[in-house]
């Protein structure tokens, strides 16, 4: 059974991509941390990051590093964190999380509740700044 991040990719749910490649996926986080936190994610299921085949771990990473240098153009912030937890989803992704102070990355912190639109318009940005 596909994940629900294949399910994404797929069209069958729907997010707020802000860039995907033949082999790559960015969307936002549904439960912001920070706004502009970014999901990353291969296309292809694999649900630990290290179980990737080299080419497909060095090229998410690569990818990775593109929607954060979007997000920075995006999101006022002093950088971009990242994290890999992959927990609750079997299938490898990378936080991506706009941070001001260390405190922006503790995962218990409240959860942001933006609206639909302000959702779409970080997504704007962010894929408007995005380069492949």
């Amino acid at each position: 059974m596909a994940t629900i991040f294949t399910r994404i990719i797929n069209g069958e749910i729907p997010c707020y991509k802000v860039a995907e490649n033949d082999r790559y996926f960015a969307f936002l986080d549904i439960n912001p941390m920070t706004k502009g936190h970014t999901l990353v994610i291969p296309k292809v299921e694999d649900d630990y990051i290290f179980h990737l085949d080299d080419d497909t771990y060095c090229g998410l990473t690569l990818f990775a590093k593109k929607v954060a240098a979007a997000i920075e153009k995006a999101v006022p912030c002093k950088r971009i964190g990242v994290a890999v937890m992959g927990m609750e989803v079997p299938h490898t992704h990378i936080h991506l999380i706009p941070i001001n102070k260390e405190s922006d990355m503790i995962i218990s912190n409240p959860k942001l509740h933006l609206p639909e639109s302000e959702m779409q318009q970080i997504a704007n940005a962010i894929a408007a700044n995005f380069k492949e």
